[in-house]
């Protein structure tokens, strides 16, 4: 039941709400969603940014120092900033017919973080350059290298970019509300938003919160 006034803690516990939680805003959807979305982003952008941020330490090419300041400075924007010129993109590619294709609007337009490069390269140049150097010596090429040495140097920030890029797609709920918001692409947070509320408006809130519950554990 609900109560006029919440209390601290409820008079009665009631588990069947976790059961009508799952059930109301079919959870196992929204979770195959969410996780779908994420693990697929979180590996496609760990690959470019492994790859970009070994360019940026390692590899010498003209224009790469004013690039990379290029590429610092977009990091002066806010984010919500990119939500027009974003959504104007994938409207020009015609990524917003999901029938079409699927969760690419989800997907693509995050990929690239700037900070997680910097990051990243920033770890690369750390490692000292006489081992670059012997690897070439020796014959490895600079992916070879890049897989045998410096990536498990660099494993524990590559852990912390996985852990930060996987919360941000799980997260996320501005985007995934603007650009897919039928119920075969819902992500989980816009599930749990409009999932629990009637015609007139009015939420149940006890089962909302179940899946709340839920989806924090």
């Amino acid at each position: 039941y609900l109560l006029t006034i919440p209390t601290l803690f409820p008079r009665e516990f009631d588990f069947l709400n976790y059961a009508e939680a799952f059930n109301t805003a079919n959870l196992g959807r929204l979770f195959g969603n969410t996780v779908f979305v994420g693990v697929v982003s979180t590996l496609l952008s760990l690959v470019i940014t492994i790859l970009s941020a070994f360019a940026f330490a390692r590899l010498e090419f003209k224009g790469k120092n004013a690039m990379f300041a290029a590429l610092l400075a977009t990091m002066m924007i806010p984010g919500e900033l990119f939500t027009i010129t974003n959504y104007q993109t994938v409207n020009d590619f015609g990524w917003l017919n999901l029938e079409q294709y699927g969760f690419t609007v989800l997907i693509v337009p995050f990929l690239v973080s700037v900070f997680y490069i910097y990051l990243l390269k920033q770890n690369f140049m750390q490692i000292p350059n006489e081992l670059y150097l012997a690897a070439k010596v020796d014959g490895t090429s600079d992916l070879k290298y890049l897989w045998k040495v410096m990536i498990p140097l660099a494993l524990p920030t590559l852990i912390s970019i996985t852990i930060l890029k996987m919360m941000g797609a799980w997260n996320s709920y501005i985007w995934p509300k603007l650009v897919a918001n039928d119920d075969a692409h819902q992500m989980i947070t816009n599930g749990l938003r409009n999932a629990f509320t009637d015609t007139s408006g009015q939420a149940n809130y006890p089962v909302q919160m179940a899946a709340v519950a839920i989806v924090s554990a």
